[in-house]
């Protein structure tokens, strides 16, 4: 289902997190819960893996997430200041100790200048320890290939995060 790549990433977080006794909420927009599905495929995710968030409209991002409304409407849902709130968002909304956001443009439409299709945003959050952001163009021929580069990096931010 996804490729190896992903899976190694996947199964070596949740190792990682398990030894540190440490669980992990997403916050997912333009990878619609691809993130959480990864993790998911790996067996005994369930102790670490607390809960995932899919808020692709930008309602979601404010009713789960209490991402301001003004704030998406001021610079607009794939922006460093909302990755952040979805970020401490997810983890003020569970029982986690680290969080990963993502929000962006996965295409084939729906880019811009300012946001060109492959901008994505990413940001992780660890209780106590503060966020951290970062901010990919990432270039592909189809939408699955830049969800799939998403997904590879929020894993890889989520490691570095524990």
């Amino acid at each position: 289902m996804f490729p190896l790549e992903i899976q190694t990433l996947a199964r070596l977080l949740l190792e990682e997190c398990r030894d540190q006794r440490l669980r992990i909420v997403t916050a997912e927009s333009c990878t619609g819960g691809l993130v959480s599905g990864a993790l998911c495929t790996i067996p005994g995710a369930s102790d670490v893996l607390e809960r995932g968030f899919v808020t692709y409209s930008n309602r979601a991002k404010q009713e789960m997430l209490g991402v301001p409304g003004d704030l998406l409407a001021d610079v607009g849902a794939v922006s460093e200041p909302v990755a952040r709130m979805m970020a401490e968002g997810a983890l003020e909304n569970s029982s986690a100790h680290i969080s990963v956001a993502i929000t962006g443009v996965a295409g084939p439409g729906g880019g811009t200048a300012m946001k060109p299709v492959g901008l994505v945003h990413f940001a992780t959050a660890r209780s106590n320890r503060g966020i951290k952001h970062a901010v990919e163009r990432f270039d592909g021929p189809d939408r699955i290939d830049i969800q799939i580069a998403a997904v590879i990096q929020a894993l890889t931010m989520l490691r570095e995060a524990i």
